[in-house]
């Protein structure tokens, strides 16, 4: 797709003022580890709803062509980067990414934030047995308090005769906090179908990162993280799943940055 694809929202409505590097057909906002939390748990204090996603090099690329998947970034409150390869290209940039912040690295400090206000959280997705796993886990390590779990079979196409009974479900618990495994762009696209339905509660999409709590799949090494191949290390371990989305799709991002760097060499030119 072109750069001529529809825009996304320079800011965040909760994060004013604050700036975002705008890279291929999403935007991101400019957070520390720390930032995120705080700002995360703002807006849960909050109660005025809302969603945070975690923007990688899969979903870069994912946006150019996937107009739901696009659409729903450019509604997220709270969009930050979960890709070194994103921080990286940033930093030649004209708004600097200061620090990878990964949804499953999100989870455990939010977790504890939780248990010192008082929230309430839902975990949503993952295989069977995963999320109540995980609620006994960070219930009892954390003290926050789970309310409920589920692992429902979502379809995108779905509608509200699907849609509608998951957020009943999860309605009834009146949650703070909404975590959402279902994997890319399904969470994504799912979160932002049932926003609205959803109230107070703010949604985060966290990819496999109840699986790694629970320890049904392996998550790379920090030292493998912070060098940017957990890509490799996760292509290696699941090989049939994710060959595609690692060596054929992912490789668009280089283009993607080519472009990005020609129009904003433009842009400064014609200044």
């Amino acid at each position: 797709m072109s750069s001529a694809a529809t825009p996304v929202p320079p800011q965040s409505p909760f994060t004013t003022g604050r700036a975002r590097l705008n890279i291929g057909q999403l935007a991101i906002d400019q957070l520390t580890f720390e930032e995120a939390v705080t700002e995360i748990g703002r807006l849960v204090d909050s109660r005025q709803g809302g969603y945070v996603f975690t923007a990688n090099v899969d979903h870069v690329v994912l946006a150019e062509d996937h107009v739901p998947f696009r659409e729903a970034y450019s509604r997220a409150t709270i969009s930050v980067v979960d890709g070194m390869p994103i921080v990286w290209a940033s930093r030649a940039m004209d708004v600097p990414l200061p620090e990878r912040i990964a949804g499953s690295d999100l989870i455990l400090p939010l977790m504890k934030l939780g248990a010192e206000r008082k929230w309430r959280v839902f975990l949503l997705g993952a295989g069977p047995g995963v999320a109540e796993k995980v609620g006994r886990i960070v219930s009892e390590q954390y003290g926050v308090e789970v309310v409920g779990w589920d692992s429902p079979m979502v379809r995108l196409d779905g509608g509200d005769a699907q849609n509608d009974p998951i957020v009943a479900k999860i309605r009834e618990k009146d949650p703070h906090l909404l975590l959402v495994a279902l994997g890319s762009p399904k969470q994504e696209v799912w979160i932002s179908q049932v926003a609205s339905k959803l109230g107070p509660t703010v949604s985060i999409g966290i990819g496999a990162g109840l699986d790694f709590i629970a320890g049904t799949a392996k998550r790379a090494p920090v030292w493998i993280s912070r060098a940017g191949f957990e890509w490799l290390y996760r292509l290696v371990n699941e090989p049939k799943r994710l060959w595609r989305r690692y060596i054929l799709n992912d490789s668009r991002f280089a283009t993607i940055l080519l472009r990005e760097f020609w129009q904003r060499t433009g842009a400064k030119k014609a200044e």
